[in-house]
């Protein structure tokens, strides 16, 4: 283990976590790996060498209690996972005792704040669904009124389709948030236009403002999405590749326009409005998608390396090594699938033949 990548991933139990660690698993080289639960349920399901439980990110011991663990366990690279943790690691980063491979401090502010980055792109022409803040009652009479029916509803900031939801009526809408706020949560909500075609996501990794790799894909069913209003569920339970040049170009053009220097991980969400154009409603800055694995291990199948394999990538990137000269876009064959429900291994699909091993 001596001469070993000592890396630390927050949220290691949970299922982005867990696709993460399992992505540095089939890497071309043996990696010490260690996790980090703020549940102490979860805890046990981290696939790492070693595991701790430590505070949920606003506590004010977070920091201290990760650097901790970082001396302890000599880590050389910190990935934290859940957005919550991407917010706290990247504010205070100079206080960690390990590097990490982020996004700016700004571009990460302006990437989970939802209202913040729309009118980003509404200003540099990158297509995104019209966005309004809800304030007041008024404010949905004049989302109605310039975006028709339905609306969506959705929280400010979060992962996993958070608080959202489309609305066919005024009562609706301010019945959903009133909802919430009776919670007593303390949710700022957003109002956009509904975009009724395909659900679309662009995975990238960046170095100094240059692409270094990406590869679209399509959400095509949720997993349980009958138990949400909105029919998403935060991960998906059938997707796969798509090629899309006008994706891959607004993907990147969303990207750049957030910061022209941009460094690490951006996921970015997409759906389609009824002229079938792809408009950005999110980048997750900094951390994989839930389902990150799909891409690792069709690389590993498919291509015979690691190309796809984002969360190894970054490591390298943040370890300061070179990477190979490989595609900027569509690094995986078009209409692979990754189909997978709870408890239940998940397939990797081409032309209707499973592919590979099962994976849980």
């Amino acid at each position: 283990m001596e001469n070993m990548k000592r890396i630390l991933c927050t949220g290691a139990g949970g299922p982005a976590g867990i696709n993460f660690t399992q992505s540095l698993r089939i890497a071309p080289e043996k990696m010490y790996l260690v996790g980090t639960e703020a549940n102490q349920h979860f805890l046990h399901l981290a696939a790492t060498e070693k595991t701790y439980l430590i505070p949920r990110s606003k506590d004010p011991g977070y920091i201290d209690k990760l650097n901790e663990i970082i001396t302890k366990e000599k880590i050389e690279f910190l990935h934290a996972q859940p957005d919550v943790e991407v917010e706290a690691v990247s504010e205070k980063r100079e206080k960690l005792n390990a590097p990490v491979f982020l996004p700016s401090k700004k571009a990460v502010k302006a990437c989970q704040d939802k209202l913040e980055s729309a009118n980003v792109w509404k200003q540099k022409n990158v297509p995104v669904a019209r966005t309004l803040q809800v304030t007041k009652d008024q404010d949905v009479d004049r989302a109605f009124a310039e975006f028709g029916s339905p609306i969506w509803i959705r929280a400010r900031t979060g992962a996993g389709g958070k608080g959202s939801t489309p609305a066919d009526n005024k009562e609706t809408a301010l019945a959903w948030i009133q909802y919430w706020k009776s919670r007593k949560v303390d949710w700022e909500f957003i109002a956009q236009e509904h975009l009724p075609g395909r659900n679309l996501a662009f995975h990238s990794i960046w170095k100094d403002g240059e692409l270094v790799t990406s590869m679209a894909r399509q959400r095509v069913e949720y997993i349980y999405a009958y138990l949400a209003p909105s029919g998403i569920t935060g991960t998906p339970a059938v997707q796969k590749t798509v090629h899309d040049p006008l994706v891959n170009k607004i993907g990147t053009e969303a990207v750049l326009s957030i910061d022209p220097s941009f460094t690490g991980i951006a996921s970015v969400d997409l759906k389609e409005n009824t002229e079938g154009t792809p408009c950005v409603t999110e980048i997750n800055p900094g951390r994989m998608f839930t389902t990150s694995f799909f891409f690792s291990y069709a690389s590993k199948i498919l291509r015979k390396d690691y190309f796809a394999n984002i969360p190894y990538l970054c490591a390298k990137l943040a370890f300061k090594e070179q990477i190979p000269t490989m595609p900027k876009y569509n690094v995986l064959p078009e209409e692979v699938y990754w189909i997978r429900h709870m408890d239940a291994p998940a397939r990797l699909v081409k032309d209707n033949k499973v592919l590979g091993a099962m994976y849980s």
